[in-house]
């Protein structure tokens, strides 16, 4: 029955070590104009439209720009852990892997490495997500904003799921555990 409860804590963290490297390509931030930014906007295309243009480019100028305020809030664009965190998606990646692949060799007792090793290597991607969900990358501007995508929250929770799951047998508690037979292998 032990042997039972740990096989499926190995299997919530192989599974959460797969989800996480899939996380890691997901949309983690979206782009958006803020309201400052659209205005900007505005004015540099029309400032581009009276330098360069005839009277029906500035028209359309004018008519296209007063449009960007629409945009102001709105994400326009997503960006993925792998494209805006260089360094840091290849560590996560990296520990996603080191644990997908304990877990698996764990299951399938190949070697013996303990859910400890694992459940680090969980709780370092953890700290690595954490990191840059707190400490967005790139500079603060007033002309464009990033906000958490669901990626990001996804890479959050396997990598949750990879501690939970290497640590599954000692959350369980003793009443759990089968008792073991005082007659041992006789049968009796």
């Amino acid at each position: 029955m032990v042997e039972n409860r740990a096989s499926r804590g190995l299997l919530v963290s192989a599974l959460g070590a797969a989800v996480l490297a899939v996380a890691m390509f997901l949309p983690w931030y979206s782009v958006s104009i803020t309201p400052s930014g659209a205005a900007a906007a505005q004015q540099e295309f029309a400032a581009v439209a009276q330098q360069y243009g005839n009277a029906d480019l500035q028209t359309m100028a004018d008519q296209i720009g007063s449009q960007f305020g629409s945009v102001a809030g709105r994400p326009l664009a997503t960006v993925s852990a792998h494209q805006a965190l260089k360094d840091i998606s290849k560590i996560v990646l990296l520990l996603a892997g080191i644990a997908l692949l304990g877990s698996l060799l764990e299951l399938a007792g190949v070697v013996d490495i303990g859910g400890g090793w694992i459940a680090l290597a969980g709780f370092a991607a953890m700290l690595c997500v954490l990191y840059r969900m707190l400490s967005p990358p790139g500079a603060d501007t007033d002309l464009v904003s990033l906000s958490l995508g669901w990626g990001s929250w996804l890479a959050l929770v396997s990598a949750a799921a990879i501690v939970v799951g290497a640590l599954w047998e000692p959350f369980m508690g003793q009443s759990e555990r089968s008792e073991p037979d005082p007659l041992g292998d006789l049968g009796l």
